[in-house]
C-alpha cells in the first residue's frame, strides 16, 4: 500500500490519501512529544509532512512512518486482511 497524499490537520491528525483509494483521516496523536516525535511539538514541523518517492510519509530529521502500518489505523483493519499470507503464529528458534 502507498500513501499519495498527505495534508497535516490540527491535533496531529493527517488526512491521506491511498494507493486503493482510500481517504482518511489519521490521528497521531499519541506519538507526539514521544521519542524521536519530539520534533513535532516544535511549531510548524508537523506541518512539514511530505510525501516519499516509496508512498510512506516522513518530515524534516528524518522521520518517517510506514504506510501499512498507517494504512491499518485509518482502517482499523488487522494485518492479515492487508497482508495476503501473513499468519500469526508461534515459531521456535
Amino acid at each position: 500500500m502507498k500513501i499519495l497524499a498527505a495534508q497535516p490537520l490540527a491535533e496531529f491528525k493527517l488526512r491521506l490519501g491511498f494507493s486503493d483509494g482510500t481517504d482518511a483521516v489519521v490521528d497521531l496523536s499519541d506519538f507526539a512529544g514521544k521519542g524521536v516525535f519530539q520534533a513535532w511539538v516544535q511549531p510548524g514541523i508537523f506541518e512539514q509532512v511530505r510525501v516519499t518517492d516509496f508512498g510512506a510519509v516522513s518530515w524534516p530529521g528524518d522521520l518517517d512512518m510506514c504506510p501499512d502500518a498507517l494504512y491499518l489505523r485509518a482502517t482499523g483493519n488487522e494485518p492479515e486482511e492487508v497482508l495476503p499470507g501473513l499468519t500469526r503464529s508461534l515459531t521456535h528458534a
